[in-house]
């Protein structure tokens, strides 16, 4: 049967006039004619890849479900274990702070572990050492049994929070990897969220049982963790640096639309884990490489560090773990009403989260940090001048709340995601992880300085005077954005290396290059 063209947006059943310049495709008038079927052969095989890496993802990020519990439940837990072990401001703040610190440990050896055992094995360890801190917690008798089980908890977060955007980056497709690499962070928000909830609704049972109970739910994830094990690929471009080829192509064609694809992007990360070039990497050892870095290598230490630092020093982890304090400082009286504000400020950070997702990937990384550093720093301004000049009063009061929702939406919209997404992805492969690492280290150490300090400052200052400095923090925060962090979006992270080289660099590469190709030459 022969062809006739039809409109792209027209009825399939009719043959319509043809306008000239209209869009047009042609297919059989039979349905079941098998030139149809092949042509939504790729169509299929591209859906079917999308859910495969859609699905990866989620599972590689069901770790920071429980960091987020951990974070949001311990804001309302702290309430009633302070009543029910009689523990001191300073072992409160201890308490609060040290799982940032302590998670250090974590992701200095999350880097190395990493490369040794693969990326997904690291996901499955991270979750057993979090979950045997979180039992310890859960069923602590004293203050010293529950401060082991955060150190512990502490060191399970330390793996999770680096391992997982490097996974999610290296299996995702450079048009969605944005969008991808920010799901462990929409985990974390959801996790928080759920702690928000979990506080309040068990707040109500006996002091001596209620946050027992509020930790123990935390553990329920790890079910699904071990599941998701057995599910989820090693990444391909660890498989490559392994020399484990023919495992990584396995990998690349489920995750990518056709064999031809698969085969480019196969080589591509061999090029770029220098498997073509292995004596240039050999002589220098990461960690040198990192400590001692090239021009660009500086530049990128700079821009991923720099983002994890100010992520945390702008004041968000105390506006969430302490957030029961400054409402209380706000006017707010009574466990429950604070909790249920508690709750306003979870569901408002996990819903600009998930509008984050559908932006990072259309209007870019840049744009969206420009928006969240500006609204973060006029939320926080708002928020110290309701609490030093409107407090207890019922404006204030509204303002407070509507500060504190306003500065986790502005966070959650940009650079809570994006400061995963820019530290996975800006890195070259040989020191992706070892970088990531120390990014996440210096996003740690910011997160725990701040919490173990927040009670102490706000003694000293108020809390108005402290979340003003956040608001100067976080000006500050625009114009690192400005000067330091370039554009990601729709490059492959093959061609992000190539954003920090200045021409002299792309020049002297090009000459060595040139060098292999003469070296080669005479050598045949």
């Amino acid at each position: 049967m022969g062809l006739v063209g039809v409109q792209e947006t027209g009825n399939g059943d009719e043959i319509s006039a043809i306008p000239l310049g209209t869009k047009t495709k042609y297919m059989r008038m039979t349905s079941d004619d098998p030139v149809e079927a092949e042509e939504g052969l790729p169509n299929k095989k591209k859906h079917e890849a999308n859910k495969y890496v859609f699905a990866c993802a989620i599972f590689a990020s069901l770790n920071s479900v429980l960091l987020g519990y951990d974070i949001g439940v311990m804001s309302g837990a702290i309430i009633f274990i302070q009543e029910d072990l009689k523990i001191t401001d300073v072992q409160q703040e201890v308490l609060v702070g040290i799982l940032s610190i302590i998670s250090l440990l974590g992701s200095l050896a999350g880097g190395k572990t990493s490369d040794a055992i693969g990326r997904k094995w690291t996901i499955g360890l991270a979750a057993v050492i979090f979950q045997t801190g979180g039992a310890v917690m859960a069923l602590a008798p004293s203050f010293k049994v529950l401060m082991i089980g955060r150190l512990m908890a502490g060191v399970g977060i330390g793996f999770g929070v680096m391992i997982a955007p490097v996974y999610i980056a290296e299996i995702s497709p450079a048009i969605a990897r944005g969008s991808l690499t920010s799901f462990p962070e929409i985990f974390i928000n959801f996790g928080i969220l759920l702690g928000y909830i979990s506080n309040y609704a068990f707040s109500k049972l006996p002091a001596h049982i209620n946050w027992r109970v509020m930790l123990g739910v935390g553990l329920i994830p790890s079910i699904v963790i071990a599941l998701a094990l057995f599910v989820i690929p090693e990444s391909p471009r660890w498989l490559v640096v392994q020399n484990r080829i023919e495992e990584a192509r396995l990998v690349l064609l489920k995750i990518n639309e056709n064999e031809k694809e698969a085969e480019e992007k196969l080589q591509e990360i061999q090029v770029a884990a220098g498997l073509t070039n292995a004596e240039k990497y050999e002589s220098k050892a990461v960690w040198q490489e990192i400590l001692c870095p090239s021009p660009p290598v500086r530049r990128m230490l700079i821009t991923g560090c720099g983002i994890q630092c100010f992520q945390q020093v702008t004041g968000i982890d105390t506006t969430v773990y302490y957030s029961p304090t400054i409402f209380k400082n706000a006017g707010i009286t009574g466990n429950s009403e604070l909790l249920a504000a508690t709750v306003a400020v979870g569901f408002t950070k996990t819903l600009f989260i998930l509008i984050a997702i559908f932006l990072i990937d259309k209007l870019g990384r840049k744009p969206l940090l420009y928006m969240s550093t500006i609204g973060m720093t006029v939320s926080l301004f708002s928020l110290s001048l309701s609490l030093a000049f409107l407090s207890h009063a019922k404006v204030g009061i509204v303002l407070a709340i509507l500060a504190v929702c306003g500065n986790v939406a502005s966070f959650s919209v940009g650079l809570g995601p994006i400061c995963w997404v820019l530290s996975s992805e800006i890195f070259p492969l040989r020191l992706r992880a070892q970088a990531s690492a120390l990014g996440a280290v210096g996003s740690r150490v910011s997160s725990g300085t701040i919490s173990m300090s927040f009670l102490s400052v706000t003694r000293a200052i108020t809390v108005a005077g402290t979340f003003s400095v956040f608001g100067v923090i976080s000006c500050c925060a625009v114009a690192f954005v400005h000067y330091c962090v370039p554009e990601t979006k729709g490059k492959t992270l093959e061609e992000i290396e190539v954003l920090f080289k200045d021409e002299d660099d792309l020049q002297e590469e090009s000459e060595v290059e040139m060098g292999d190709v003469e070296h080669l030459m005479q050598k045949s």
